[in-house]
C-alpha cells in the first residue's frame, strides 16, 4: 500500500471510530460525566492512570473512584482533610492500591495549589514536536512532595524509554479538539501537532502490519518512529490516527 492509499484507508477508519459512539465502550466516558475543566482534568488523569487491563474493569473502577471522590474530584483534591482520605484505602485496580490513590490526591493538590494546575505544568516544558520532556518533568514535579516511593511506578517517564501510553492518551483527550465530541480540546496552550500516539499492544501491532512501525518493542524509541510516520500523514493532527490503529486492532482484529 503506497502512502496515498494508506492515508485514505486510515482517514476512513478515523471517521469510523472518532465519533460519540466510541465513548460508550472507552474510559474517556469518565471525564465526559463532568463539565468543569478541573473536574475533567482530574477525572481524566486518574482514569488514564488505571487504564490498563480489561476495559470494562477500568471503567467500573474509575466510576467507583469518582464515587469515592464524591463525584467532585477537583473539590475533593483541593479541600479534603486527612480523615476524608481514609475511604480511599479500599480502592484497588490491579497494582494501583489505596496507598497509591491517597498519594495521587496529595500530589494533585500540590499541582493545583502551587503549580497552577495540570495544563500549566505540561505546557511549561513543551518542545517543538514532542511532549515527552513535558511528561518527564511532570513526573518530577508530581512527586516533589513527600511521597510513597512505590507510587512512582504509576507515572511513566519517556526519558527512561517508556512509551508512556496512558499519559499520551490523556494528553490526546485534553488537547485534541476533534469536533466530534470525543476528545475535549480544553487545553489551548499546546497544539495537537505536538501530541504522540498512545502506543500499546493493539496500536503497535496494527502499525507494524501497515508498515508504520518496524521496532518490535513498544517503547519510547518505537513511539518516536511511529510519531514521524504519522506526522507524514497529517502534520497538524497526527494522533487522530490513534482511533484508526486502535479501532482496527480492538474492534476488527486486524
Amino acid at each position: 500500500m503506497n502512502q496515498k492509499d494508506l492515508k485514505e484507508f486510515l482517514d476512513l477508519k478515523v471517521s469510523q471510530y472518532n465519533n460519540p459512539k466510541f465513548i460508550e465502550s472507552d474510559p474517556i466516558q469518565i471525564p465526559h460525566t463532568f463539565t468543569k475543566k478541573e473536574d475533567i482534568e482530574i477525572s481524566g488523569f486518574l482514569t488514564a492512570t488505571i487504564s490498563w487491563g480489561n476495559r470494562k474493569s477500568i471503567i467500573n473502577n474509575a466510576n467507583r473512584l469518582m464515587l469515592l471522590l464524591d463525584n467532585a474530584p477537583y473539590d475533593f483534591v483541593l479541600n479534603h482533610k486527612e480523615t476524608d482520605l481514609e475511604k480511599l484505602k479500599s480502592f484497588v485496580h490491579r497494582t494501583f492500591n489505596g496507598d497509591d490513590c491517597i498519594q495521587f490526591i496529595k500530589c494533585l493538590r500540590n499541582i493545583y495549589e502551587n503549580h497552577n494546575g495540570l495544563e500549566a505544568v505540561f505546557s511549561k516544558f513543551v518542545e517543538k514536536d514532542s511532549l515527552q520532556k513535558s511528561i518527564s518533568e511532570f513526573k518530577r514535579i508530581f512527586f516533589e512532595i513527600e511521597h510513597v516511593t512505590r507510587t512512582q511506578k504509576h507515572v511513566s517517564d519517556p526519558l527512561k524509554n517508556s512509551a508512556a501510553k496512558r499519559l499520551n492518551m490523556m494528553l490526546r483527550w485534553f488537547i485534541r479538539n476533534d469536533n466530534a465530541g470525543v476528545d475535549f480540546g480544553i487545553w489551548k496552550s499546546i497544539s495537537p501537532s505536538q501530541l504522540s500516539c498512545p502506543l500499546d499492544v493493539h496500536s503497535g501491532n496494527v502499525a507494524r502490519k501497515l508498515g508504520l512501525l518496524k521496532r518490535k518493542q513498544n517503547d519510547a524509541k518505537a513511539l518516536k518512529e511511529l510519531d514521524i510516520n504519522l506526522r507524514n500523514l497529517d502534520p497538524l493532527d497526527p494522533v487522530k490516527y490513534d482511533y484508526a490503529l486502535f479501532g482496527l486492532g480492538v474492534f476488527e482484529g486486524f
